[in-house]
């Protein structure tokens, strides 16, 4: 059976509905602030506007819900040509900024999303999932913001901070949940997600690379293993001020979190980084600055043909096993990031990002 790709524009009764496209890109990615997409219509005159909401199928699962950014009608020589782009929820996030000065002494982290997310359009606040004790797939509990929920342990008020205007929502939320150890991120339905990624659990997928060729399912493969940017010490040092108020001009003192050290990392070259968050904050965030220098240093990216594997479409935040006996890969690894593609060569195919599981930058 073929890939199905559906797009549902929602501004209209009944929903619009289009299935034929000329090519397409349906990016996700945990790591990436918004996941995008870029469609070509096979029918170009078809009446969508920027602005207009959207959610898109593949195989008759939800993999995107979001804005449609811009439409492009081209008109050459060889006719008329409509391109269609967008990104989830997120987007309106990354999208939308902060404008007045605010203390945020005390604040939880449920706290600030549930006051910066309250004027945002086409958010569901009631169902934002904060994640605890999360190590794997089937671990942990959920809390949503709704009544009767729960934080996490670590989300502590915050001590001194302040968000000044001209910052992002999303560059807001994404400071305070990497600084309580947290990655935040949205899921094919457009709820908003403070967790961890899968770190333990059973495979969902599998890829398989052999030299005999039996039951390879590998189009293309890349191992980068990048050193340029990652060093084998991370030292974060900070200045809090002894007073609550961030105007207060006594009481500084200097605090350093112990070093984190990549064991992995093959000689002795040290990082030093600046926070003036609270006591919390150094001690995360040197963890968090190992632990992307660790993803974007080592990365493996595979192209297979189609959009599924045994019924389930490729998705992120999923564990893989990966048999890869050309690029010496054994092992299993979390699926980061994912592109869904269409063109006249290749036809439909599905690029894969994949990493160490469990990180959070």
């Amino acid at each position: 059976m073929p890939d199905q790709v559906v797009l549902k524009v929602g501004n209209q009764v009944p929903d619009q509905i289009i299935e034929n496209f000329e090519k397409y890109q349906i990016d996700a990615d945990l790591y990436t602030p918004a996941d995008a997409f870029h469609l070509e219509l096979a029918n170009p005159e078809t009446n969508i506007t920027a602005g207009m909401r959207c959610d898109l199928f593949v195989n008759g699962k939800r993999e995107l819900t979001g804005l449609i950014d811009k439409v492009q009608r081209r008109v050459n020589k060889r006719g008329v040509s409509l391109t269609v782009a967008g990104r989830d929820l997120m987007g309106l996030l990354v999208d939308s900024y902060c404008e007045k000065w605010m203390t945020l002494s005390g604040k939880t982290l449920k706290g600030l999303a549930e006051m910066l997310l309250k004027d945002v359009p086409f958010i569901n606040r009631k169902e934002i999932v904060y994640q605890e004790n999360i190590v794997g797939k089937g671990k942990g509990k959920k809390k949503t913001s709704g009544k009767g929920g729960s934080i996490f342990a670590r989300d502590a008020a915050q001590k001194i901070a302040q968000i000044e205007p001209g910052m992002t929502i999303f560059e807001v939320l994404k400071t305070y949940s990497l600084s309580r150890g947290l990655l935040f991120y949205s899921l094919p339905n457009g709820t908003f997600v403070f967790g961890r990624p899968l770190a333990l659990g059973d495979a969902s997928f599998n890829l398989q690379l052999l030299r005999s060729g039996a039951g390879n399912n590998v189009l293309e493969s890349d191992k980068i293993d990048d050193i340029s940017k990652r060093y084998s010490k991370i030292t974060v040092v900070g200045q809090q001020q002894g007073a609550t108020s961030i105007w207060a001009a006594s009481g500084i003192n200097t605090k350093t979190a112990a070093p984190v050290v990549d064991a992995s990392f093959p000689f002795y070259k040290p990082f030093v980084a600046t926070d003036n968050n609270d006591s919390l904050s150094p001690k995360e965030h040197a963890r968090i600055i190992m632990e992307k220098q660790r993803r974007e240093g080592r990365q493996f990216l595979y192209k297979v043909g189609r959009h599924s594997q045994a019924g389930a479409n490729w998705s992120i935040n999923e564990l893989c096993r990966v048999k890869d006996e050309v690029q010496e890969i054994d092992g299993v690894y979390l699926i980061y990031g994912r592109t869904f593609e269409l063109n006249k060569k290749d036809g439909p195919t599905t690029k894969l990002k994949l990493g160490e599981p469990g990180l959070v930058a």
